[in-house]
């Protein structure tokens, strides 16, 4: 299936191929087959090293022995002469040899032509992790993320639908009622299934049949996340407690307080606790973090408070598996206030996959805006509504004290302006920068 990640990596080769990239980004959510597709279109010559396979070549790099030579040992156990020139080479899982990260900065600086791609499965805990240190500025960073929903059309075929989509973006012109509903029907399935390859494989091989989709896909992935919490941790009882928050998120969600409570995981939770299990969580890139905005004023990132927070997970399909929701409630509307959660946990997935930081507003418990977007016409307040019941007075609230220059209110209705709001449908989230 395409991902829009394809276009980082074509850039990456045009533009900064002598520094290795490393892709990082939860478990299943494509990084090993997107690579795979641009290494074998792209060069030449590719060579696939998966180190959980070749425990041989964790052993070659923890020798005591410069890069060069552990390079060359490397091409003699694998029996290849790399022609290096014309050959990309792919170490995933790359996790399993903090050697082999660290010397990912003598690949860099080596005048000979390598081209290096890595990845891992909690690359991200691994990197902050390391016992040696990290190779900081010799190495390309890119993040990765389940599959947003434009990606979903992209894999259903509707590429017709998405210029359309796009069209009606940029012009705030509501789109044909039919193709509307229509959309906001996918929109639907996607909140069932996720962003997950796999699950979204499976839904259109069953010709996105919701009543014929594998829910087992997603709920053996919930699983494997679960796993690997067990990874990389001091001992098992920071596992249990990275576990604990993790599961707690989707009740958090519900939060009348409207931020993470540490007391909503165990009655005597403490932030102090639990702060280590939180950050492994956030490395992991399984949930985002979304903090509140002190101050409305330029650059909204530096009037954050980090300890008044959200927290969202990393895909939406996840979400509805946790809460075990019926794949029918979803399609019928027969979701009340976690109807507005998992809306608002979509917004967030889409927003991140586009590079938005999570921020949101709230005024004494009294006025809350969803999220807070800083672009070129400033600081813009995102209200997150899952119906056509669009009345907010949280919004008139935030527009009345701050003046902005519009606001984004994202709902099932089509598009529009009027009153100086933006009408942005849920489908058309992936478009907002």
């Amino acid at each position: 299936m395409e991902r829009k990640i394809y276009q980082e990596l074509i850039k990456w080769k045009n533009l900064n191929i002598d520094k290795p990239l490393m892709v990082i980004g939860a478990r299943q959510i494509g990084k090993t087959y997107i690579i795979n597709e641009f290494c074998k279109k792209e060069f030449k010559d590719y060579v696939y090293i998966n180190l959980l396979e070749n425990s041989e070549i964790v052993k070659i790099f923890n020798e005591k022995i410069n890069t060069y030579e552990k390079f060359q040992r490397m091409k003699i156990y694998l029996n290849i002469d790399i022609n290096l020139e014309n050959t990309i080479i792919f170490f995933d899982e790359i996790q399993e040899s903090e050697e082999l990260i660290g010397a990912l900065k003598y690949f860099c600086e080596s005048e000979l032509p390598f081209k290096i791609i890595c990845a891992g499965s909690l690359l991200g805990v691994k990197v902050k992790r390391m016992h040696s240190s990290f190779p900081v500025g010799k190495v390309k960073m890119l993040n990765m993320h389940p599959m947003d929903f434009e990606e979903f059309l992209m894999a259903n075929g509707n590429l017709s639908l998405i210029e359309e989509i796009k069209n009606c973006y940029e012009t705030l012109k509501p789109m044909d009622p039919v193709l509307h509903d229509k959309v906001l029907g996918l929109y639907k399935l996607y909140l069932c299934v996720g962003g997950m390859p796999e699950a979204v494989k499976n839904l259109i091989k069953n010709d996105n049949d919701i009543l014929k989709f594998d829910k087992s896909i997603v709920e053996d992935i919930y699983q494997s996340y679960l796993n690997d919490m067990n990874k990389y941790v001091e001992n098992k009882y920071e596992a249990s407690k990275i576990e604990s928050i993790y599961k707690s998120i989707p009740s958090q969600l519900g939060n009348q307080s409207n931020k993470f409570q540490y007391g909503k995981i165990s009655s005597n939770a403490r932030k102090r606790d639990y702060e280590t299990a939180l950050n492994w969580l956030l490395s992991s890139t399984m949930v985002y973090k979304c903090p509140i905005l002190n101050k409305v004023e330029i650059p909204p990132l530096g009037f954050i408070i980090d300890d008044h927070f959200k927290l969202y997970l990393s895909d939406v399909g996840i979400l509805l598996s946790m809460l075990n929701i019926k794949y029918n409630d979803v399609i019928l509307d027969n979701l009340l206030q976690y109807k507005g959660i998992i809306a608002e946990n979509y917004v967030a997935t889409q927003l991140i996959a586009n590079k938005n930081p999570l921020i949101y507003w709230e005024s004494g418990n009294k006025a809350e805006v969803d999220f807070i977007l800083y672009n070129n016409d400033g600081i813009i307040p995102i209200e997150v509504k899952a119906n056509d019941n669009i009345w907010s007075q949280s919004l008139n609230v935030y527009m009345n004290r701050y003046k902005p220059k519009y606001a984004i209110r994202v709902s099932s209705k089509n598009f529009g302006y009027a009153n100086n709001i933006k009408s942005i449908p849920l489908y058309a989230a992936f478009l907002i920068k």
